[in-house]
């Protein structure tokens, strides 16, 4: 059985940080690309980060370039959304995924997702 757990998010100030961290198990994690992506209320998902299954590749939406880092360790299964900077519009549900195509912003080449963490930033 493939699990995606997600934990880390919470109520932050703007101008605050967190760290979300996923930790998969059911699969050959080492051989998967990991995506983090939020849905804000009302809106569509969005993708946020991606990394590649060695870390080779790595992608982040313009609005969270140079304040969100993704990355990953393989012996712990584990792929990990450090935020800096949160500003209000940040707020969303945070999810992350699991997919065997190469890293991509596509939602749909993900196969697996974890449960979402809901991340609130106040102004």
């Amino acid at each position: 059985q493939v699990q995606l757990v997600v934990s880390g998010g919470g109520l932050v100030q703007a101008g605050a940080s967190l760290r979300l961290s996923c930790v998969v198990s059911g699969r050959t994690f080492s051989s998967d690309a990991m995506g983090w992506f939020r849905q804000a209320p009302g809106k569509e998902r969005e993708f946020v980060a991606a990394i590649s299954r060695g870390s080779w590749n790595i992608y982040y939406s313009d609005s969270v370039k140079g304040r969100f880092t993704i990355s990953r360790d393989n012996a712990k299964n584990m792929v990990s959304l450090q935020m800096n900077s949160l500003k209000p519009e940040d707020t969303a549900v945070y999810y992350c995924a699991a997919g065997r195509s190469t890293a991509t912003m596509r939602s749909g080449n993900y196969d697996y997702w974890g449960q979402g963490t809901q991340v609130t930033v106040s102004s």
